[in-house]
């Protein structure tokens, strides 16, 4: 398939070369040099402008930041995409924005599916990710094949807008378990447990999870995990709050890790790493957990 791919960066650039590899013919976009740079030593044929290369595409793939720049793009390939090409769309987004796309889009004669993925930057370059897809069966059995090469578990979850829900639900557990884990180490260090000691113990309890075993050593060691921005986390949890609204779930838990994300964002700036929002708890306490600050 010749597939172009918007948003070269830590998702889009990795899965990209993905696609390159598993024999797809893939140009790809991006305003930023450096990723197209990255992308082009991979195989990705980098091109200026979107307009002729969504013309030409059989999928376009997009890797954006949010529902604003998934809104901006849909406009352009609105008017570019061929009739009957299908538009995938692998950023976190809501239903708000999904609903908004569909007149254009059938108006356009465009398929949307909503490909949302979940593994981080190294799944993406491992071709490991977790799919979450939402869409009609044909347009998502004709895209299986890319799906296959950028993930390992591929999720058909209903129409389009399932995927949205689904990487939204799933993800806000990971931030929840990021305040929770913090409290834990704070209530165990100010009892007396060194930080390393408390955490070890946590991993290797019921208490384990992703989250312990890779954000936690990030925190103990004062380094915040630099990878990921606080300002996409706090977008997250904002996404679900509305999410939340738009189906009517109340989630008063859910509401005060969201306040909690957007209070960091607010206090470190929104291109702090994101495990920042866990000197929020050391503030208050008046304790590091980082060992050697302390």
């Amino acid at each position: 398939m010749h597939v172009l791919v918007i948003g070269l960066g830590h998702m889009g650039g990795p899965m990209a070369a993905n696609l390159v590899a598993a024999g797809h013919d893939v140009s790809g976009f991006d305003l930023g040099a450096d990723q197209c740079s990255t992308a082009a030593a991979t195989g990705v044929a980098v091109v200026d402008a979107v307009e002729a290369a969504a013309g030409a595409a059989d999928v376009v793939l997009t890797s954006l930041p949010g529902p604003t720049q998934v809104g901006s793009v849909g406009e352009q390939l609105f008017a570019s995409m061929a009739p009957d090409a299908v538009w995938v769309d692998t950023s976190t987004s809501d239903l708000d924005r999904a609903e908004s796309l569909r007149g254009p889009a059938r108006e356009a004669g465009v398929h949307l599916v909503d490909a949302t993925v979940s593994g981080g930057p190294e799944g993406s370059a491992a071709g490991t990710l977790s799919v979450f897809v939402g869409g009609d069966d044909e347009p998502v059995a004709r895209c299986m094949p890319l799906f296959d090469a950028i993930g390992e578990r591929i999720h058909h979850l209903g129409p389009h807008g399932a995927g949205y829900v689904a990487k939204i639900a799933q993800v806000t557990l990971c931030y929840t378990q990021t305040v929770c884990l913090v409290e834990a180490l704070m209530l165990g260090v100010k009892g007396g447990v060194e930080p390393a000691r408390m955490l070890e113990m946590i991993r290797h309890s019921a208490g384990g999870s992703y989250v312990a075993d890779n954000y936690g050593p990030e925190i103990v060691a004062g380094t915040y995990d630099p990878t990921f921005p606080l300002s996409h986390a706090a977008k997250d949890m904002r996404l679900a709050m509305e999410m939340a609204g738009h189906v009517g779930a109340e989630l008063p838990f859910m509401a005060a890790v969201a306040e909690a994300y957007a209070a960091a964002e607010s206090t470190f700036g929104a291109e702090a790493p994101h495990l920042l929002a866990a000197r929020l708890t050391e503030i208050a306490n008046d304790l590091t957990l980082h060992e050697e600050r302390r």
